[in-house]
């Protein structure tokens, strides 16, 4: 097999990778693509930096182990599968599971600090920036980790103004002018044209490599 074909999709929160994602490996067979999230690698509880309110920042590219994240897509590369155990963040009903990763011809790695991470930087071939209002991402982030984290409102709201936002402006949007691709995500057709122009491309090496 040639070497893997690695798609970077990153882009603030809320902005709609998941669904993007979701919708590229819909077009082919499972072993013909690996996708491995960023959110897997971060950091214990207890290593993560508090803000001056003592509210722990998982929003700061410090809370990823991104030297793990980094050698996981390498040993993807070199033809390896991957183990890694799921992180749950503060979801005390939540139960780990461990997520295998199988090497494939499309790698798809997602994540808000893909492109900041040289080290990761330097292993994606097409780098895709998903970008969305303001307005629409802290919507998507409430009802996100209302239902998923099961984060009051309050919370959700303190950490989005607090964290989220000045973390986007600092460490994620910067790399917009670095972006081979930018899809502006405001509305349902807005992702279906991203996946058209991703198709061709998954397509072709997935089934050419």
């Amino acid at each position: 097999m040639s070497k893997p074909y690695i798609i970077g999709i990153t882009g603030g929160s809320g902005s709609g990778k998941t669904t993007l994602i979701k919708r590229l490996a819909d077009l082919r067979p499972a072993k013909q693509i690996c996708i491995i999230s960023q959110d897997d690698y971060y950091r214990p509880r207890h290593e993560q930096k508090t803000d001056e309110q003592g509210v722990q920042n998982f929003d700061l590219p410090f809370s990823i182990d991104d030297e793990a994240f980094a050698k996981d897509i390498q040993r993807l590369l070199d033809g390896e599968i991957v183990s890694r155990q799921e992180y749950v963040f503060n979801n005390a009903d939540a139960t780990p599971t461990t997520h295998t990763f199988h090497p494939a011809p499309i790698i798809i790695v997602e994540g808000l600090f893909i492109f900041y991470f040289e080290n990761v930087k330097k292993l994606i071939d097409l780098k895709v920036f998903v970008h969305a209002p303001d307005h629409l991402k802290i919507i998507r982030r409430i009802k996100r980790d209302r239902m998923e984290r099961n984060y009051p409102l309050d919370d959700v709201l303190y950490r989005y103004e607090n964290h989220v936002q000045p973390a986007y402006k600092k460490y994620i949007e910067p790399y917009l002018e670095v972006a081979d691709l930018v899809i502006n995500n405001i509305d349902e057709n807005s992702i279906e044209k991203g996946v058209k122009v991703l198709k061709g491309i998954v397509t072709q090496t997935s089934t050419s490599g």
